[in-house]
């Protein structure tokens, strides 16, 4: 998809694709040149290959009504193309499309414009870059419920979580709009 047909929709909240694996709702922080940065509640940051995506279902609910807090000091990974991006990610914990027979997930040891190279255990993956319709790493962000209560569990996964006390005290949309305006 043409990123000039999915810049209107970058700060909303919306539905990538319609069905499927590959389907996510979130919120659009980014539109580049060749990919999105879509920010959702349960799978956290899902980066999607605009190559890839179907179509794009903007939500009719309020920002408000997302209960995802964004901490003030929220940044997330970028680069100048895809390919840039996911070497950004190089020697993390990344999983390589949501679901399907292509699903891949392990640590990335390096991309090119050809190939991506992933290890997992004693596998050595090799993945076609052209294939590649979604990427996403550790970083994510818990739900204000699910903070609540999970702030008595000690949990040991790789993912972020991200302390009540560096959010402002302001809201999703004005939080949203400071991100992207630090994006431009």
């Amino acid at each position: 998809m043409n990123s000039e047909l999915l810049l209107p929709y970058q700060g909303k909240v919306v539905k990538i694709n319609r069905g499927g694996p590959e389907a996510k709702e979130g919120l659009l922080l980014e539109v580049s040149s060749d990919y999105l940065t879509l920010l959702t509640k349960d799978e956290g940051l899902i980066y999607y290959s605009n190559t890839h995506i179907k179509s794009v279902t903007s939500n009719a609910k309020s920002m408000e009504d997302w209960d995802l807090e964004i901490p003030e000091d929220f940044t997330f990974k970028r680069g100048s193309s895809f390919v840039d991006l996911v070497n950004n990610l190089k020697h993390m914990w990344v999983k390589i499309n949501r679901g399907g027979p292509e699903a891949v997930e392990g640590v990335l040891e390096g991309a090119d414009n050809n190939f991506v190279t992933i290890i997992n255990n004693e596998q050595v993956i090799n993945m076609s870059t052209f294939h590649i319709k979604s990427i996403s790493y550790g970083l994510k962000l818990e739900s204000t419920e699910e903070e609540n209560n999970n702030d008595n569990n000690d949990s040991s996964n790789d993912n972020v979580k991200v302390s009540s006390n560096n959010r402002k005290k302001m809201s999703n949309k004005q939080k949203v709009a400071e991100i992207i305006e630090d994006l431009t």
